[in-house]
């Protein structure tokens, strides 16, 4: 789950495997490009760290950092399931 701190909105996946966790990042890096909105973020084998905070609002958590976690939960949610 989502947890924020440090004005930051942070959470840590894991997948079956690293060619499953490309797929999430690939998945995610669309999504991102057409909300212009991009995270922080860190991949190393299965496991992903996500940082979102909106530069332009001065490093806060906002409304399109919020957005963007959902849609990257639906995301990891097909994943999981399939």
């Amino acid at each position: 789950m989502w947890r924020e701190e440090e004005n930051k909105l942070k959470r840590s996946l894991t997948f079956k495997d690293f060619k499953q966790a490309m797929a999430f990042m690939n998945q995610v890096a669309d999504v991102a490009e057409e909300l212009n909105h991009h995270p922080w973020w860190s991949n190393v084998y299965n496991k992903i760290e996500i940082e979102l905070t909106t530069h332009d609002a001065g490093n806060t958590v906002t409304e399109k950092d919020h957005e963007l976690a959902e849609k990257i939960d639906k995301i990891y949610d097909s994943l999981i399931v399939a």
